[in-house]
């Protein structure tokens, strides 16, 4: 069984930055790749940002150019660093596993979310 924990998330004023990690543990060795989604108020969850194990990059037009998605050495914990933020970044953010690239489909396992809040 594979748990995912999200941390760093919080209050941020528009433009600041906030780095959201993603730990994989349980079996990390199954998860070839790794993904970030959001849900904001009164919107269904979307795909923020995905990684593969080839390092394979996707991202959402609405955060091209402001958000970058990492992974360790190791492959288990996967970073999102956010910059330029501004209001529409509002939400809870997720971490998902195993992100199916080929799709841009999210897969079965969900950490608990972290709260992301940008003011104006």
């Amino acid at each position: 069984q594979v748990q995912l924990e999200e941390s760093g998330g919080g209050l941020v004023q528009v433009g600041g930055s906030l780095r959201l990690s993603c730990a994989a543990t349980g079996s990390p060795f199954s998860i070839p790749n790794m993904a970030w989604y959001r849900q904001g108020p009164g919107n269904e969850r979307e795909l923020v940002a995905g990684i593969t194990r080839d390092s394979r990059k996707d991202y959402a037009d609405s955060v091209k150019g402001r958000f970058t998605i990492s992974r360790d050495i190791t492959g288990n914990t996967v970073y999102l660093q956010m910059n330029s933020l501004k209001p529409e970044d509002t939400a809870v953010y997720y971490c998902n596993a195993p992100y199916v690239a080929a799709t841009l489909s999210a897969g079965r396992y969900w950490g608990q979310g972290t709260q992301v809040t940008v003011s104006s």
